[in-house]
């Protein structure tokens, strides 16, 4: 099947943003006097929303405590806004493949766990070199993925099928997503996880470098 339109996670997909996100929530344990993590611990903490990010960072003991749990969150929600765009970048190659998306005629979307005013923020700072037909957050009327229900109305503003769809993502929550959804879901191995992670969740191709997406559709 051709497929016509493409829809792309954030974070580790198309934007390196660990170091700005790692930034962010040490800096709210450091200034809560609790212990900070390396950035690379930070690739399996991001993918699931700032609240679970927060949850993963706290210690152990103190993760179920709801009280910290939400201070840490508009902590963590107040620092990032400082610093998202410090150290955030277009991973290499990303450029040229929506490049060649759009002289292809191929929609792009976005679809991210982050807040949405901040994925909409992004975007524009970033992508304004390209159109989105569609660029979505986290909602508190809408599921967060990997609940396909945002997915599924990203396809129904392009007036398109799921199967109609490239789904790019880098994490276990993307695969999953994009499966629940009816899409292709291709695994950015570029980004946060392991390929073997990717492939144990469902994705039906992996893609090593951005523009190797090209020959997906």
């Amino acid at each position: 099947m051709q497929r016509k339109a493409i829809l792309f996670d954030l974070d580790g997909t198309l934007l390196d943003t660990l170091e700005d996100l790692g930034d962010s929530m040490n800096a709210v344990l450091s200034a809560r006097g609790l212990p900070t993590h390396p950035l690379e611990s930070y690739r399996y903490f991001v993918g699931d929303g700032v609240g679970e990010l927060v949850r993963r960072a706290l210690p152990a003991d103190r993760a179920a405590d709801e009280t910290l749990v939400h201070a840490c969150t508009e902590g963590m929600r107040l620092e990032y806004d400082k610093r998202w765009h410090d150290k955030t970048r277009l991973y290499d190659g990303v450029g040229s493949l929506l490049d060649a998306l759009t002289r292809a005629g191929v929609q792009l979307t976005v679809l991210s766990n982050k807040p949405d005013a901040f994925v909409r923020l992004i975007v524009q700072h970033y992508f304004a070199a390209w159109r989105f037909a569609a660029a979505l957050g986290a909602r508190p009327s809408v599921p967060r993925k990997p609940d396909p229900a945002a997915a599924i109305e990203i396809s129904r503003l392009l007036r398109l099928a799921p199967s109609e769809f490239l789904y790019v993502g880098d994490t276990n929550t993307d695969m999953q997503t994009a499966r629940a959804a009816g899409m292709f879901a291709v695994g950015a191995l570029w980004g946060f996880r392991t390929q073997q992670e990717l492939e144990e969740s469902g994705a039906a191709a992996v893609a090593a470098h951005p523009m190797d997406v090209v020959s997906l559709l």
